[in-house]
């Protein structure tokens, strides 16, 4: 039988015995274990190349190979791209914001298993980035494809994006309550009844999936025991503080090498400048290797001579002020090793290089603390190492409450969830005063395209403005006469404004009202004698189709109180916008939106 019979069939069963609300909730399980075992598809292939690398042909001369991995995984991941995938495949999170803040949630179907077959290879041969982001992608495009083949309306195909994307998280970290944070947080998610019994189906299935395979062996193996001091309280501050300062130094990198390589425009140049510049990165500093769970881990149970075992130079790390260094030179070169496999073309996401630095920073100011001599009672080691990790994603992320629930299940309690609370919170504040767009959004929301929780803002973003533009408009050029309007223009038109453009250019010189002809368009006499030129005035505000957004848009019809206002592109004449059919066009999409 023909699979679009079956389809159909089911499609039609469906319709008459499950209702709508049953149907999401079924695949909303559904979704969470497929995004699960694609989790732990891409955990598995990417841990078996790294043990692979890591085996005991090479380990005698390992050092060596630091250098040459990251190139050859990102070489790998160039031709899988090109002849096998035959796309550019976004990065993780901010291609599925892409999709659906202006794709309606429609993700294209190589980006199902674009994630699985680059990230390990990018990730295993050392590339410098985690696989949260690729998890997530993957999980993404599953639930997007998912809806779309069982007729779903945006709003649920965006709602089981968000299912997909809590699932991924709640298996790869196995931290379920984070996982619906982190969807509802990152993606806008609207949080009602309606969502979150689907939110909280998908993240179950996943994170099932993630035991059976794994079971308790999860990224961070960590249970807090230090309890949380009151007089503690101004060094999480600092630490707030210094989240603030490093979020915006990751920010801040991260963006300047992406601009930096967008200019070459060759992904060859990137390719063999961002390789080579990692693969000596990786060769002097090890532990910049891969995603860095391990180092994390060692600083958390207090193993710092272990974590740092392999720096390049041989320095003593027994000497603390000697480990200090090393670890602040970790927070500064991790960021420039994940912007350079970016770069260079690999596919991976940020989230690990995040928990990394967080963690790292935390621990050196715990380490300040205790070794300066200035305070008599010593703070725990573990905790700000904890805190420190979600201080930064909460800075860097724009995600305070996802950092705030990740650790505390991390940490098997809430023991920590005063220090938590208070320096995530102080650090997003901070950070967002100065850096108004985490990275995941940071193009999109330049743009003025990024989703947010603000519903009417949300709904704008998703208008399509060519849809709204108007071109049954009969122009008119300057150097027409008025009997030449009257005939050519008046006569033929049932509007009552017509747009004045230039003869040879066409671009947007005026507009003349019909009000403005209604006392001289019987005068014969003044047909030869009044152009256009004479009686045309400036639009009271001008629509650049290219730059303005659907804000702006309804900013300029707001304060210029018209009822139609002309569209532009590069000057040139497209058409009008009525006042009348965009606000129609709003209420349409607000009522699909809130379906």
């Amino acid at each position: 039988m023909p699979k679009q019979t079956i389809l159909k069939q089911i499609l039609v069963w469906r319709a008459k015995h499950i209702s709508h609300k049953q149907f999401v909730n079924i695949l909303s399980v559904f979704i969470g274990f497929i995004a699960g075992i694609s989790a732990v598809a891409l955990k598995n292939i990417t841990h078996f190349i790294q043990h692979l690398l890591e085996g005991k042909v090479i380990k005698s001369y390992h050092s060596a190979f630091y250098f040459v991995f990251p190139i050859i995984g990102l070489t790998l991941v160039y031709f899988t791209m090109k002849y096998i995938i035959r796309h550019k495949a976004g990065h993780g999170i901010p291609s599925t914001l892409l999709a659906i803040s202006k794709h309606k949630g429609i993700i294209k179907r190589y980006q199902m298993y674009g994630s699985i077959l680059m990230a390990p290879l990018t990730v295993g041969f050392g590339g410098s980035v985690g696989l949260e982001g690729p998890a997530v992608a993957t999980g993404s495009a599953l639930g997007s494809n998912i809806a779309r083949m069982f007729h779903m309306n945006q709003t649920t195909r965006n709602l089981l994006i968000g299912c997909a994307a809590a699932g991924a998280m709640s298996s790869i970290l196995q931290a379920p309550i984070a996982g619906i944070v982190f969807a509802i947080e990152v993606f806008s998610l609207d949080l009602t009844i309606a969502s979150m019994l689907p939110l909280l189906l998908s993240s179950l299935s996943a994170v099932l999936i993630s035991y059976y395979f794994f079971g308790d062996d999860i990224l961070l193996p960590f249970k807090s025991v230090d309890k949380f001091v009151i007089s503690d309280t101004p060094f999480y501050i600092l630490l707030a503080v210094v989240a603030c300062f490093v979020s915006i130094y990751f920010t801040k990198v991260y963006e300047w090498f992406h601009t930096f390589f967008r200019k070459l425009n060759s992904p060859i140049k990137s390719l063999i400048i961002g390789g080579i510049l990692l693969g000596v990165l990786i060769y002097f500093i090890p532990p910049l290797y891969g995603e860095g769970y391990e180092v994390i881990n060692n600083l958390i149970a207090g193993n710092t001579q272990i974590a740092l075992e392999n720096n390049f130079f041989q320095m003593d790390t027994s000497n603390i002020w000697v480990a200090i260094i090393l670890l602040v030179g970790l927070v500064l070169f991790k960021i420039i090793a994940s912007s350079l496999t970016f770069a260079a073309g690999g596919d991976g996401g940020i989230f690990a290089p995040t928990l990394f630095m967080g963690s790292i920073m935390g621990n050196s100011i715990a380490k300040i603390i205790n070794h300066c001599g200035l305070f008599s009672t010593p703070v725990s080691e573990s905790n700000f190492t904890l805190v420190g990790m979600a201080g930064l994603m909460a800075g860097v992320l724009h995600a305070p409450l996802t950092a705030i629930f990740l650790i505390a299940e991390l940490t098997g309690g809430y023991e920590l969830f005063f220090p938590l609370m208070l320096t995530s919170t102080l650090s997003f504040g901070l950070t967002k005063y100065f850096i108004p767009h985490s990275v995941y959004n940071m193009e999109l929301g330049r743009k003025g395209e990024l989703i947010t929780h603000d519903k009417d803002h949300a709904v704008l973003t998703l208008m399509d403005t060519s849809k709204v533009i108007e071109t049954n408009f009969v122009t008119i050029t300057s150097n027409m006469n008025l009997g030449e309007i009257v005939n050519t223009a008046i006569i033929k038109s049932n509007r009552n404004i017509f747009p004045v453009i230039n003869a040879n250019t066409k671009k947007l010189v005026g507009i003349i009202l019909l009000d403005d002809l209604r006392s001289i368009m019987f005068d014969t006499d003044l047909y030869t004698e009044i152009r256009a030129s004479d009686v045309m005035q400036p639009a009271p505000a001008i629509i650049d189709i290219e730059n303005d957004k659907m804000t702006d848009i309804m900013k300029k019809f707001q304060d210029s109180s018209a009822w139609n206002l002309p569209v532009v592109k590069e000057g040139v004449y497209v058409g009008f916008i009525s006042k009348s059919k965009l606000l129609t066009a709003y209420r349409r999409q607000l009522i699909n939106f809130t379906k």
